[in-house]
């Protein structure tokens, strides 16, 4: 990982900073994003920290499929899991990932549209 310094998803999962928690297990915490993008945007953060999906994906397997059954979860929560929902991963910077601490986003409760930086 490279970095030993502690993430802000470290903090809010240890309590130390305040989060809207919608659902957590024993492997996956998910909190409300702070600047929503849709009008469910929730995110879902492995409690074991990894930089990206690619990092996540090569290392724990099992966990990568933690995450994703946790945004099923949270879709479900969310009264979005008929209606539709899309999970995202932004990895590295030109995604736009902020916090190298992988999570996934979870976005759902109207027409998300296309996505991506071009139509068409």
């Amino acid at each position: 990982m490279g970095d030993s310094a502690e993430t802000l998803f470290e903090r809010i999962i240890g309590g130390e900073i305040p989060a809207d928690v919608v659902y957590q297990d024993e492997t996956t915490f998910a909190f409300r994003d702070i600047r929503p993008q849709a009008k469910v945007h929730v995110l879902v953060v492995p409690k074991t920290r990894y930089r990206n999906l690619g990092e996540l994906a090569a290392a724990d397997p099992r966990l990568l499929a933690d995450v994703a059954r946790t945004a099923r979860k949270v879709a479900e929560i969310e009264g979005v899991l008929e209606s539709g929902y899309r999970v995202v991963f932004n990895t590295d910077g030109d995604a736009g990932q902020t916090v190298f601490h992988v999570h996934a986003h979870v976005l759902g409760g109207e027409p998300l549209g296309f996505f991506g930086a071009r139509e068409g």
